[in-house]
């Protein structure tokens, strides 16, 4: 028996995957979580790429720590639901690209969160604007989380 074989025979999957009630709840969890998780996100890597003038980069830091408590959210209801199905979706090509496009969007947001940390109340100073290369980080995030998204919608299609 191989380790996805054994992980849909745990008790978890077996209630995410039979019962009434571990689908539809582990589900709901999951799209509350992507909301947080990208909405915060995607808010910030907006701002950060000129949208959103009336609003401060520093004002964003303190929803970060939300988006991460989305991400949490995400990553531990996406086990569950992965518990249920764990031989199909490891051989899944857009699953295993939504899990990459979000380990990388994962990067991505570690590493605007430590330069906003240190920089962001500079960045609202008349002519001071957001370094070039936290721009293309900003850019490659909301890539990479459209990319989760629209792969982990695919998965239930290829």
């Amino acid at each position: 028996m191989s380790m996805f074989e054994w992980l849909e025979n745990t008790p978890l999957a077996i209630w995410v995957g039979e019962s009434l009630w571990g689908y539809p709840l582990m589900l709901s969890l999951h799209v509350i979580g992507l909301a947080i998780v990208v909405g915060i996100f995607a808010m910030r890597d907006l701002k950060l790429l000129g949208s959103f003038d009336g609003v401060a980069h520093g004002s964003l830091i303190g929803l970060v720590k939300l988006g991460w408590i989305g991400f949490v959210i995400n990553a531990l209801s996406g086990a569950a639901l992965f518990t249920s199905q764990a031989t199909t979706f490891v051989a899944s090509t857009p699953f295993l690209l939504k899990i990459g496009s979000i380990f990388a969007a994962a990067m991505c947001a570690a590493v605007i969160q430590s330069r906003s940390r240190d920089e962001a109340a500079g960045w609202d100073a008349p002519g001071v604007s957001v370094p070039g290369s936290l721009r293309v980080i900003a850019a490659a995030s909301l890539t990479l989380w459209v990319s989760a998204i629209v792969s982990g919608r695919l998965i239930a299609y290829l």
